[in-house]
């Protein structure tokens, strides 16, 4: 074999191999992650507090017999409402009307008997000037005469008695409010002041009785000492729905069981949609923090550093960065510190982050608010 076959077949065998050897693959990026984003703003917030409270009737009024006898006639259905001084019950006012009368006739009987006893005194006060009578005579007829006009007087204090008990057979309503379920039926027997016929609570107004910590009571102090304090209590199956209304009601100690203290709030609730026997959410509003930074509170997140938010920088990498939050103020919580107005924030899409990772915001996004077509969480 000569040279040239030797070297021909060296070229050729470079050739082949360098052909079999694998291409280098260029790195692959990785796409921007799709977040939802929202700018952090400064403004006024309401320092607020929440708790849970129970709706109570305003006022609540056992409605019960205050004499004896038969239940007459019933004037009204259960769960209506009821004004002030409305018919609820009759008991039957035979017996009493019968008294009113008896007491009448005596009556009748003793100023017949009293004008007598005095026309007597009168005619034995000249024959004793003449001395055809003796003292003793004429002061037994003065003393008859007294003891009529006593008696008339104690008829007239019986016929009083008696109307006021034949009065107490027409029940009526002390309070304008709604009736419950009614415990006695025409025709029962009722005793003076034993059984509840009834319930009417007011409802309009409304109290709703709740507390707070007690580390919470100078605070409320200091805002009562300015004036009507605010509270909203939000209706039950009603999200978003509210009733206004003040504080009437701050317990004079403190609850050492629980450390908490006790108040109570009034509602107009004229559309009834507050029920006594409900729970419901109670937000006090207290004061007003000024000029606070403020994301929306699906913004932060937790981990075992604390809270935390990812800022997008202005090449749209982001940065895990930490915070310290104060309070939520509906939907957006109020940043104390590692945050400035202006920057933006992820609010959607976390879970898919790390530190540097290049984003893309999905929707177009409002200042200070939610990207518009995105629901967000």
């Amino acid at each position: 074999m000569n040279k040239k076959t030797v070297l021909l077949i060296g070229v050729t065998t470079l050739f082949l191999c360098s052909s079999c050897s694998p291409k280098k693959e260029k790195p692959k990026t990785k796409p921007p992650v799709p977040v939802a984003v929202a700018q952090a703003v400064q403004k006024d917030v309401p320092v607020q507090v929440k708790a849970i409270g129970t709706i109570e009737a305003y006022t609540s009024v056992a409605i019960k017999s205050q004499v004896s006898g038969q239940i007459a006639r019933i004037h009204f259905t259960e769960g209506s409402d009821v004004e002030k001084g409305a018919l609820l019950i009759s008991i039957d006012p035979d017996p009493f009307q019968a008294t009113v009368s008896q007491y009448e006739a005596a009556l009748a009987k003793d100023q017949s008997l009293a004008k007598y006893a005095r026309e007597q005194v009168l005619r034995y006060e000249g024959l004793l000037k003449e001395g055809i009578v003796t003292r003793d005579q004429y002061d037994l007829l003065q003393s008859n005469s007294e003891s009529m006009i006593a008696t008339v007087v104690a008829d007239r204090v019986a016929i009083k008695t008696a109307k006021i008990q034949l009065g107490y057979c027409s029940i009526r309503s002390p309070i304008s409010g709604r009736t419950g379920s009614v415990a006695l039926q025409t025709g029962n027997l009722v005793k003076a002041n034993d059984l509840s016929i009834v319930t009417v609570n007011q409802l309009s107004p409304i109290s709703v009785t709740f507390s707070l910590p007690e580390k919470r009571l100078g605070e409320i102090k200091k805002a009562m000492t300015a004036g009507q304090l605010k509270i909203e209590a939000v209706i039950p199956n009603e999200p978003g729905s509210t009733e206004v209304g003040t504080i009437s009601f701050l317990d004079n100690a403190v609850n050492s069981a629980t450390g908490t203290i006790k108040l109570k709030g009034v509602f107009a609730n004229k559309a009834h949609k507050l029920w006594p026997g409900q729970f419901t959410d109670v937000l006090i509003t207290l004061s007003s923090r000024k000029n606070a930074v403020v994301v929306p509170t699906q913004a932060i997140q937790t981990s075992q550093q604390g809270e935390f938010i990812y800022v997008v920088k202005v090449d749209n990498t982001v940065e895990m960065r930490q915070v310290t939050s104060l309070a939520a103020a509906g939907e957006e919580t109020v940043i104390e510190k590692g945050l400035a107005a202006g920057e933006k924030v992820v609010t959607d899409g976390q879970l898919r982050l790390t530190p540097g990772a290049v984003v893309e915001a999905k929707g177009k996004t409002d200042k200070g608010g939610m990207p518009r077509g995105v629901g967000g969480k």
